[in-house]
């Protein structure tokens, strides 16, 4: 089972040096319930081809950013691929900017949420279950595709997991970050490219709350298992 990992984030090495790329992140979460996979990163953002449809088996988006409605060299040339991906019917599981972009361009919206940015961790009701996990959003699916499902919620997230008609699945929360990455990425980037304010919200909602280091990591890995040979 060939994976590919699309790294949508742009790499801050003034900032973020030290850390894992948001691609290294997601592999390390997925692997432990996915064994068979043999994953490939792809730095997207980073001027990297997106892979040819025969490299790969599956294929998970990472968050970004970046908004639906910007305009990075590399987006149009996603919204292609994912319309590609698509017609062929290739396994697709989308994170953060993943989910929006997906939805976007297979027939639905994503735009800035009326509620401004949600940073930390929130409560959302995948499946019938309450769970924690973190986010870090300022953008949301605000209308969903025809037929696709909604399987996952929270207060200030209509849309949080949406399933679809055809091989893909995608949430608007983190399951790969620890909290050992997402408290040094606040702190690194306070005043920066988030407040300071909003900094202290983050971290004071992970008091408490903790996030669990597998959280839809089983359902992802059943997703790929689903439509993919395990050889």
């Amino acid at each position: 089972m060939r994976l590919s990992v699309l790294d949508l984030t742009a790499e801050m090495p003034d900032l973020l040096a030290g850390l894992p790329r948001a691609s290294r992140q997601i592999i390390d979460w997925l692997a432990p319930a996915l064994p068979e996979a043999k994953f490939t990163a792809h730095d997207i953002s980073g001027g990297a081809p997106l892979p040819d449809l025969s490299e790969f088996d599956g294929v998970i988006l990472s968050g970004s950013e970046f908004g639906v409605y910007d305009d990075p060299p590399w987006m149009q040339r996603l919204r292609d691929f994912l319309r590609d991906l698509r017609a062929a019917r290739i396994p697709s599981f989308g994170i953060c900017f993943g989910h929006q972009i997906m939805a976007d361009t297979w027939g639905g919206r994503a735009e800035l949420a009326l509620g401004g940015k949600a940073v930390g961790v929130r409560r959302f009701l995948v499946e019938g279950q309450m769970v924690n996990a973190y986010v870090w959003h300022q953008d949301q699916v605000t209308e969903v595709p025809p037929k696709a499902e909604v399987r996952g919620a929270a207060d200030h997230c209509t849309f949080g997991v949406i399933n679809y008609p055809f091989p893909a699945m995608s949430v608007q929360f983190h399951p790969e970050f620890t909290d050992s990455q997402i408290r040094a990425m606040f702190e690194r980037g306070r005043d920066h490219f988030i407040t300071g304010a909003e900094v202290d919200e983050a971290l004071a909602s992970l008091e408490g709350n903790p996030v669990s280091a597998s959280l839809m990591s089983g359902e992802t890995a059943a997703f790929f298992r689903k439509y993919l040979p395990k050889g």
